[in-house]
């Protein structure tokens, strides 16, 4: 299962996950290999079959990192070219949380095919929790993140902003840039701000990874802001519904989005409970004023409050990164959708 877990990580993350599979004999010998490329490539499963001539692997193991899927989408079911493969057992990882695709484990068995789940589950669930997330949401996973003073401001009274938190903060804020598949900001923020939406070294050089750059709102990005020369194309979307905004974005492949687009942005994503994670860097100062870091959530009461819990608390040089879920979050969303 590792040397499947290395296969897979050869192939891309996006809409798809990244799948590793390997062939071998009754004797244990390795037969073939094989990883998904790519959205309308074969399976890893299928890729590996591919490599050895019919009936090859008849009476043959399967070990993939992700259950062979039970579906046709640009491809056929993984799970009916094992059966007619004539592989006599499986063994994966993680299940297919997609109710689309999920189910092959199932057939296999119906199928006299002696199936093993969970083999280094967690392994291969870290690898691929991108992808697990947003099969399960239908969307990608949104992470909200704001810098703050001790009063809850975003800017002093002028609108300065520059810097609210330390260099550790800042720093911490380009990793998580540089980790998301897109960065969002409103075109209100672009426009009072021109932020580049890049992830930057502490030298001011770009990273090696860098998040698709999205901008929502209704009025055009000037042709000489900053986010225009951005090393991925700029993605302008109008905004006035986020949900399929997130599909959207979903259909590009994007599994994690880290929202950076101030205090109506956010607050517009909480208010329509898109809100996935929170990360509030709270730098010990008192601006006072009327910049408050989030706008109206839409709560107008104490009993109406938006709830919760935080998952970490750490401190940052001098600043403080409080990170947190709904209260209510679910584990896992009922109603998954998509898949392999």
């Amino acid at each position: 299962m590792g040397r499947a877990r290395d296969l897979a990580l050869l192939g891309p993350r996006g809409i798809n996950p990244q799948v590793g599979a390997i062939v071998l004999s009754p004797t244990g010998d390795v037969l073939a290999e094989g990883w998904h490329r790519g959205a309308g490539t074969p399976h890893a499963e299928v890729d590996a079959l591919s490599r050895l001539a019919p009936g090859a692997a008849r009476g043959a193991t399967m070990v993939v990192t992700l259950e062979p899927c039970n579906h046709t989408g640009r491809t056929g079911p993984c799970a009916l070219a094992l059966i007619e493969a004539g592989v006599a057992r499986v063994v994966y990882a993680v299940e297919d949380p997609a109710e689309v695709s999920g189910g092959g484990a199932e057939r296999l068995r119906a199928h006299g095919i002696e199936v093993e789940p969970g083999v280094r589950a967690d392994e291969i669930r870290t690898m691929i929790a991108g992808w697990l997330d947003a099969a399960r949401r239908g969307r990608p996973h949104v992470s909200i993140k704001w810098a703050q003073s001790l009063d809850g401001r975003a800017a002093a009274a002028d609108g300065s902003s520059r810097w609210i938190t330390g260099p550790d903060a800042r720093r911490d804020v380009h990793r998580r840039r540089a980790d998301a598949d897109a960065i969002v900001a409103g075109i209100g923020t672009i426009l009072a701000d021109d932020p580049a939406l890049t992830a930057r070294a502490e030298d001011g050089s770009l990273l090696p990874t860098q998040p698709l750059p999205v901008v929502l709102g209704r009025r055009g990005v000037p042709a000489d802001a900053a986010v225009r020369r951005h090393p991925r194309e700029l993605l302008h979307l109008d905004g006035t519904d986020l949900a399929d905004a997130l599909s959207q974005l979903r259909r590009r492949g994007i599994q994690r989005v880290f929202v950076e687009g101030g205090p109506t942005l956010a607050a517009s994503f909480v208010r329509a409970g898109l809100a996935d994670e929170l990360l509030v860097y709270v730098s010990p100062i008192l601006l006072g004023g009327p910049r408050v870091a989030l706008d109206d959530v839409g709560v107008g009461s104490i009993a109406a409050a938006r709830r919760f819990a935080f998952t970490d608390v750490r401190p940052l040089g001098a600043d403080v990164l409080f990170t947190a879920v709904p209260a209510d979050a679910p584990a896992s969303d009922p109603s998954p959708q998509g898949g392999r």
